[in-house]
């Protein structure tokens, strides 16, 4: 089994990774429109969490776990329907949201784990 520490690390920092990639994404990387576009506040629900998730705080992550299949989703759509180095945007954008869900449901499954180790040795 992965060691918690190391879990917990890697989804805060890939959160934080993806948070900073979707903002460069539409700022500078390959905006949508030549100046960046109004599409870069998709971070802002990144960085309301990043708080939470960097403390451990069980409904923060739960919140994340719900929004990351969407940035994925985008990203996924986006790398397949658009040319060139936006494309190539798209999918490194992607595989830092599946690093980070794939990390914090590492998280969970490992939290759930412990809680189980737990009860058992309360009922013996």
């Amino acid at each position: 089994m992965i060691p918690r520490a190391y879990v917990a690390r890697v989804a805060v920092a890939a959160t934080v990774a993806l948070l900073l990639f979707e903002a460069l994404w539409e700022l500078a990387l390959a905006p949508i429109k030549p100046h960046g576009s109004w599409l870069a506040l998709k971070a802002l629900p990144l960085a309301w969490l990043i708080r939470g998730v960097a403390r451990g705080q069980r409904r923060s992550r739960q919140w994340l776990a719900l929004l990351l299949p969407f940035y994925i989703g985008e990203a996924l759509l986006r790398a397949v329907a658009e040319p060139g180095r936006h494309a190539l945007v798209a999918a490194v954008a992607c595989a830092i949201a599946t690093l980070a869900f794939t990390a914090l449901l590492g998280w969970f499954r490992d939290e759930t784990a412990r809680h189980r180790e737990h009860d058992a040795l309360d009922d013996a």
